[in-house]
This record gives C-alpha cells, structure tokens and sequence, in this order.
C-alpha cells in the first residue's frame, strides 16, 4: 500500500469539521449494544444500595419489573439477572440453585411475563448459592470438583430454561460443562434457548463489589477461584478455551473483566469471527464513579468513551451497569444531532 506524504495527505482535514469527523467514524455505539446487569432479592418494595458500587440498587422483584421496562423502553434488548441469595438457603451442595420455586426462576417468569420482549439472561453458577462462596462443590480439602459441579450446573441451567429464560450464561468454568448443557436443552426439546459461555473469564481482583452486591464475599473468605479461573497472564488459552466451548455449543462467547482484557476481545473476534460480549465488571465501574464523584473525569464523556472502546475492540455487546445512563444519553444526543 503506497501512503501519500505531507502535504498531499493531512490527517486533520478529515477532523476539521464534525460532519466529516462523522462521515468517516468507523465505530458506533447504540442502546443495542447493552446489556444491563441487575441484582433481585427476595421480597417486595425493596431497594437497597450497594455500598461498593454506588448508584447500584438491589431490587426486589416488583421494583426490578418496572425499571427491566423503562430499560426495555430506551432501546436496550436485555437484562443479565444476579440474584442476592437469603443465607438461610445457601448449602454446601447448592441445592437452592435449581429450585423450581427460587428467585431467579420466579424472577425469569414474571419478566417474560411482563415484557415477553426484553431478553432475559441468568447466571448459571453455583457461588451465590453455596455456603463457601466457590462457583462449585468442594471436596474436603476446598478444592472445587469439576464433574460434580458439572451435574448440579445441568440442574441449575435446565430449571432456567423451563421458566423461560432466554439465554442461559455459564460463569463457572468448569471444562466440559457447554456441551452438557447444550445436550439437555435438546434432550428437553429446548433448542432455542441460547447459551452465552463466559469462556474467558479470568481470576481477577475487580470483582469485589460485584460479591458485595450478591453476598458470596463473606462466604468466600479469603479464599481464591485461580483453580478453575483463567490466569490473567493468559492470552493464548482465552482462544482455546473459547474454542473448546464453540465446540461444544456455545452462541455466543463472553471475556470477563472488560477494559483490561480488550486485547483478548480483538483477537476473539479477529480469529474466530464469533457473537463476542465483553463484561464492563463491577471494579471498572466503581473505580469510574469514584473518579467522577471527585471530580477527577467527566462522567458523560468518559462513559460512553469507555463503551465505544469495548466496540472498537470487537465487541458485539457489553454487560455494564451504565446501560441505562448510557442509552438515556444517546438518545439526548441522537435527538439533538
């Protein structure tokens, strides 16, 4: 490729004006692009915040209805659920995780209800379920059983789906558990119900707030994931472990955390050219709003600048819990363009 010199070329001509700086943007970020993780406790009427994540509310299934609409009604096609587990249910065995009659089946249900058009995705991982805090079962030494934990993941995954879930998003990493799952669903003649694989998730420390806000951080203790978690030196085996659950099923694959892990997000979609969302994680936001409560960065600006990268990276959507700041913005800002 032959590239003109100076100054025959002059990059800023192009950035003169904004009608050429939009004629020419190569990136574009709608509501479309969101997907907006929510917390449901048990109860009704309840709101309760989230010290570490502030701006973040648990909601209790009525209050979470009426705000998963005004989400739907900006434009954002899906909801990831969490949900904040009462202490007396959590087990060592998890049991609570595929109750017909628990909350994330009962939340599933009365959503598709309400908006049978908003996409639902639920969590499939056992760690706010357990009494250890561990996405799976423990042996006696704490080690985490893959197999074991495969068996319970299929209950967990299948109770999701008869409620009528969408989307079910494994987030334990466990090896092997996409393909047992993909295989009940069609046993079950659930053939549409989508499995979006946390394939690259990585043992980060940006996760605090995020077990604070669910309730698994006392449980874990000082306990680690980094058996069973990607080591966040890892780039390579991001892509075979993405491949690995492609394999086996998969619709769509997801890298957690986000903003640090972009480089992982590029080479996914480059080399695989697969449905790939990346999570915008609890660290990353609460980092942000402490930035903007001391005035240190613009809240607006960087925002959507923080998503726009994860789109330039590759990313097909983005779980983040600035979806609906960030949709109400854009839509401010299409109405005003």
């Amino acid at each position: 490729m032959t590239t003109r010199q100076f100054p025959a070329t002059r990059m800023r001509r192009m950035r003169r004006d904004d009608f050429s700086r939009r004629l020419m943007r190569e990136t574009t970020l709608t509501a479309a692009d969101l997907i907006w993780p929510v917390f449901v406790l048990d109860g009704e009427k309840r709101r309760e915040t989230v010290p570490s994540m502030p701006g973040v509310e648990r909601l209790s299934l009525d209050l979470l209805i009426e705000e998963a609409r005004e989400a739907h009604d900006m434009g954002i096609p899906a909801i990831a659920l969490f949900p904040v587990v009462d202490p007396s249910l959590k087990s060592e065995l998890a049991e609570e995780a595929y109750s017909s009659s628990g909350l994330v089946q009962r939340s599933v249900r009365a959503l598709k209800e309400a908006i049978p058009e908003l996409g639902i995705i639920t969590d499939v991982a056992l760690d706010p379920y357990t009494s250890h805090g561990q996405d799976g079962i423990i042996d006696a030494s704490g080690y985490v059983l893959n197999d074991r934990t495969v068996e319970t993941l299929l209950k967990q995954a299948l109770s999701h789906a008869e409620a009528g879930v969408d989307v079910v998003a494994p987030s334990d990493m466990m090896d092997g558990r996409i393909g047992e799952i993909r295989q009940v669903l069609e046993q079950e003649h659930l053939h549409n119900v989508r499995i979006m694989a946390y394939s690259a998730k990585y043992a980060s420390h940006y996760y605090g707030p995020f077990r604070d806000a669910v309730g698994s951080a006392a449980n874990l203790g000082k306990a680690d994931k980094r058996t069973y978690q990607m080591d966040p030196a890892n780039g390579d085996e991001a892509l075979h472990e993405v491949a690995l659950d492609l394999a086996e099923g998969a619709d769509m694959v997801m890298v957690k955390p986000g903003m640090p892990y972009l480089d992982v997000v590029r080479r996914i979609k480059d080399e695989l050219k697969v449905p790939t969302y990346a999570y915008q994680v609890s660290g990353e936001y609460a980092m942000h709003m402490a930035a903007f409560d001391n005035g240190w960065l613009s809240a607006d600006e960087v925002i959507l600048e923080s998503l726009m990268c994860f789109k330039r990276a590759g990313a097909d959507g983005i779980l983040t819990y600035f979806a609906k700041r960030a949709a109400l913005m854009l839509a401010q800002r299409q109405a005003g363009a």
